[in-house]
């Protein structure tokens, strides 16, 4: 049997033996998941401390929610659903998800893939954590994601014009601040 599918066998138990409230196997799936999902919180709340503000939230909705998961599909990815949901409902709550700038206003110059090639991915990661939320929260779901434009709007409980623009907004601003790391 593949390493893989002894992984996902093993997964599956956990899952079956969690929704039965066994607290052992929670705690795995808690350490299965969670530097995966750390990763993703911090991707949308900017600092550390939000993101384990956040994860924790989002373990707590992921086991209340744990006999919703129908056994099709990934579950990891059902997982990162339910914390990629709970980071915007903690987005939605410090109310940073406004947005009023028209597209229009905005130029996306492309960076070379010379100016790429001198930029760690960690230094990129950085300049995305340091994103004006609203620019991080589109620009991860639709380019990290990959959500569709009339999803994210849809989220966010905004036009999906407007996710368009900050998305453009958003690459503006990471070209700027990786043209700085020059």
């Amino acid at each position: 049997m593949s390493i893989e599918k002894e992984r996902s066998i093993h997964l599956e138990s956990l899952v079956q033996r969690a929704l039965k409230k066994d607290a052992l196997a929670q705690r795995q799936l808690y350490e299965h998941l969670s530097g995966k999902m750390l990763a993703v919180c911090s991707r949308y709340a900017g600092s550390r401390e939000a993101a384990k503000d956040v994860m924790h939230d989002a373990f707590i909705v992921l086991f209340e929610k744990l006999g919703h998961y129908s056994g099709t599909g990934s579950f990891e990815g059902w997982a990162r659903r339910i914390f990629v949901n709970t980071a915007l409902t903690h987005l939605r709550k410090a109310d940073v998800l406004r947005f009023s700038e028209p597209v229009e206003q905005v130029r996306v110059q492309p960076l070379s893939f010379s100016e790429l090639d001198q930029i760690s991915a960690q230094h990129i990661l950085q300049c995305i954590a340091s994103m004006p939320a609203g620019f991080r929260a589109v620009f991860n779901l639709f380019a990290i994601e990959g959500y569709p434009h009339h999803e994210i709007a849809a989220m966010l409980h905004i036009s999906e014009s407007t996710s368009r623009s900050q998305y453009l907004r958003a690459r503006a601003w990471l070209q700027q601040k990786i043209k700085e790391l020059e």
